[in-house]
């Protein structure tokens, strides 16, 4: 009996016990559909790091406060150090500018669970209103929608005008353009000149479209006597400059700072990539606690499939007497059920695989708002290649076991 009779023969049984066979496919499908689920979402999330962050460039980089430590160690407290302060900033982006023919970009958070008004409609009170100048936008990889970004005229005369987010005009001004419309916040009224493109989150962070930008002087006498923080984003000009332009913003960041030599930047300064290249190394770990947790539940499923082959030889015993009796060899009768457990298994991971996608991307989608349809071609070849090995190995004792049975002894059974 040849490999396609085997299959014919396999996928008759299949048939003739059809309720089992489901049965036992889904205990496949669910191992399966834990294995490539978890990957799945884990290529997402990757996935829409990875482009989160592809705007800005490897050459990007920010320069900001230390957060403040409260952590106690030996009893003392960790070292605070001063804010940037507005004359720091400005002292670093016009240097900048003229020593390494950069582009610089000045920023600062002026309120956060911020409520915006537009005549009766709101906004829930999570919208944050920085104040930033006209490279903001470019260098942190935002778009305009529609509209304009600030410009110079309304930076020098510190305009009341407002780039919104896209979350906040969808739900301010619900099909009517916003451009030119006023909303109010934090007690002043701005015009609208521009809506930013949907650009989503990563793990419920500071929404990007939930923001508003306001031109930087503007939102310093908005924060009136409040003291404010600012952050600093720029980028070579070159990118093959990117490594020794970062240093020697470091070092040109300390001069500005007085920083002594020898001592820790009174500053962090993080490139943009950071957080995608940190990500990956985690991504890395994650992938392979997923594949063991699949596997695991792999290994459950491999134990049952095996039981119903067992049950299944058991309940075929006579059956397996007319074919020894018919000149069927134990070879012949141990390819017949090991075919039979492989074709389960692979109907069973098929059905896995399709869940698999759909359930890693919902959560990679409510992990990280945005991020696109993945299909892992790579775990889902991965997916069938186990599925063909549990099969064997779920299989191969009841084949075995079917092959060695006596014939005279199975023809007698009732």
């Amino acid at each position: 009996m040849n490999i396609k009779e085997n299959v014919d023969e396999g996928l008759r049984s299949i048939q003739s016990n059809l309720l089992r066979t489901v049965l036992t496919a889904l205990i496949i499908a669910i191992g399966i559909t834990s294995l490539v689920g978890i990957l799945t979402a884990i290529e997402g999330i990757q996935n829409s790091v990875n482009s989160s962050f592809a705007d800005l460039g490897a050459n990007t980089f920010t320069v900001k406060n230390h957060e403040e430590n409260n952590f106690r160690s030996g009893g003392r407290r960790g070292k605070r150090y001063p804010v940037i302060n507005y004359r720091e900033a400005s002292e670093f982006s016009q240097r900048f500018r003229d020593e390494y023919e950069g582009t610089v970009s000045l920023s600062a958070m002026i309120g956060g669970a911020v409520q915006a008004n537009h005549l009766s409609k709101k906004t829930n009170p999570n919208s944050s209103v920085i104040g930033a100048d006209e490279q903001y936008l470019g260098i942190n990889g935002y778009k305009i929608d529609f509209g304009r970004n600030l410009n110079k005229n309304d930076l020098e005369n510190s305009l009341n005008v407002a780039v919104l987010g896209q979350e906040i005009a969808r739900n301010l001004f619900d099909q009517v353009d916003p451009v030119n419309k006023e909303v109010t916040f934090m007690g002043s009224k701005y015009k609208v000149i521009g809506v930013l493109e949907k650009k989503g989150s990563l793990g419920g962070g500071t929404d990007s479209d939930r923001i508003i930008i306001i031109p930087l002087d503007n939102g310093r006498g908005l924060a009136a006597n409040r003291t404010l923080t600012y952050n600093i984003t720029a980028s070579a000009a070159n990118i093959t400059d990117g490594e020794f332009i970062i240093e020697e913003a470091r070092g040109l960041m300390r001069r500005i700072r007085n920083d002594k030599l020898g001592t820790e930047d009174s500053f962090v300064l993080e490139r943009a990539d950071a957080m995608a290249k940190d990500f990956e190394n985690i991504s890395g770990y994650l992938r392979i606690g997923g594949f063991g947790i699949g596997i695991i539940t792999l290994l459950g499923a491999s134990i049952a499939l095996m039981n119903i082959m067992l049950v299944s030889v058991t309940e075929r015993t006579r059956e397996i007497g007319i074919r020894k009796s018919l000149g069927a060899t134990p070879k012949v009768i141990r390819f017949q059920f090991l075919i039979e457990a492989i074709v389960v298994c692979i109907i069973g991971g098929i059905a896995g695989l399709f869940l698999g996608i759909i359930i890693g991307n919902i959560i990679s989608n409510s992990i990280s708002e945005g991020s696109s349809f993945v299909v892992p071609w790579l775990w889902m070849a991965l997916g069938i290649i186990v599925c063909v090995v549990v099969g064997v190995l779920s299989g191969i004792y009841p084949a075995i076991k079917a092959s060695r049975l006596d014939p005279i002894e199975a023809l007698r059974y009732e």
